[in-house]
């Protein structure tokens, strides 16, 4: 179950940098508010990303 809960927060974190890149490069004028929507999108992605390797290479557990 908690394989699980990870990949979904994973799926979560994708989905939130998506709509932090979509704003940092079409909605958003001042630049610092740039910048700071772009790293956190980008460090939630970093994370998804390992959290996916994680469980990709991990494998299934076995348990019933």
């Amino acid at each position: 179950m908690d394989k699980m809960w990870l990949s979904f927060y994973a799926m979560g974190f994708m989905a939130i940098s998506m709509g932090l890149i979509y704003a940092s490069r079409h909605k958003l004028k001042n630049r610092f508010l740039k910048v700071i929507f772009a790293l956190v999108a980008y460090s939630l992605l970093i994370i998804s990303f390992f959290a996916m390797v994680y469980l990709v290479f991990n494998g299934p557990t076995g348990g019933a």
